[in-house]
């Protein structure tokens, strides 16, 4: 059973760049995931890691991390209303909890907490499509030469959490298979098992990287990867997406406050920031060639299934 997060060969400028250049084209998504905190903003960020993960054939990695990280989001939310005791409008006043005291929860708290679960969901789009478009072995092979250590453990984390993801599956349909008679399977005992076998898989992990000469000295040269087709508009759409952001950060654009009244700026500016982000990362995706590529291909597929 394969992850969905897992990398493998997509269609498109996206799969095709070099690591690099997937860096300067998906980096300014996750720049402004963590930068800004309008929900217009947020959601043009989230949209365009969307289409990117869509026009390279990758969109199920790209919304696979959004079924688990609903949870989470409503935990954020849930959490930072009943903690945070600012706000104005007041939701629920005076009920007690052990140790917290009087709670009132405020729709300012209620506000904050949104945006702050958002801010997640979004970071882990971005990811997820990075990890299933950009080929972690050439991304190692590019920063060893600077970072060796470095870029073994980001390299090692983008095989390994999604190898993860697929032995959690595994464990769970296991045990739903053991029949009627059997005991249930707690979630804790999944979890044993799961942290269990990632610690025998990262032994073998180094052994094997042992045995192949990751830790001797040696000068290491810097590798050599041709231009590929697109990796120019991927470029120019990164570069304006950092503009675009910069700019707007300078000029106060897409602000957000929630305390102690929510403030949300939906001025033309804040709308026309949202809508140019998505835009800039659909620009590789629309050369006439890519798209009559990426038709044939999934022309292709459906006459496979069929």
């Amino acid at each position: 059973m394969r992850s969905a997060l897992a990398y493998s060969p997509r269609p498109g400028p996206l799969g095709r760049a070099r690591p690099w250049i997937a860096a300067v084209y998906l980096g300014p998504l996750a720049v402004i995931s963590f930068t800004f905190s309008n929900p217009l903003v947020l959601a043009g960020a989230g949209l365009a890691a969307l289409l990117a993960g869509a026009a390279s054939g990758a969109l199920r990695a790209a919304l696979g991390p959004l079924r688990f990280g609903a949870a989470l989001a409503v935990m954020i939310v849930a959490v930072n209303a009943l903690v945070s005791q600012r706000g104005a409008t007041v939701l629920v006043r005076g009920w007690e909890l052990p140790v917290v005291g009087q709670v009132d929860i405020t729709a300012e708290a209620l506000a904050e907490g949104g945006v702050l679960a958002l801010r997640i969901l979004v970071a882990l789009a971005i990811f997820a499509v990075w990890s299933a478009c950009v080929d972690p072995d050439r991304i190692l092979k590019a920063v060893r030469p600077f970072a060796a250590r470095s870029a073994l453990a980001a390299t090692l984390i983008a095989r390994l959490v999604p190898l993860a993801a697929a032995d959690s599956r595994r464990l769970a349909e296991a045990a739903s298979l053991r029949g009627p008679a059997a005991a249930p399977v707690s979630r804790p005992a999944l979890v044993r098992r799961l942290i269990a076998g990632s610690l025998d898989r990262s032994v073998d992990v180094a052994a094997t990287l042992e045995l192949r000469g990751y830790g001797l000295e040696h000068r290491i040269p810097r590798p050599r990867h041709r231009r590929r087709r697109g990796e120019l508009s991927m470029v120019f759409a990164g570069v304006a997406t950092t503009l675009a952001a910069a700019f707007a950060a300078f000029a106060g654009v897409g602000g957000f406050e929630a305390y102690p009244t929510v403030q949300i700026d939906l001025d033309a500016a804040t709308v026309a920031l949202a809508l140019a982000v998505p835009a800039f990362a659909a620009l590789p995706f629309l050369d006439p060639r890519e798209v009559r590529r990426l038709r044939s291909r999934r022309i292709q597929v459906e006459e496979a299934g069929a």
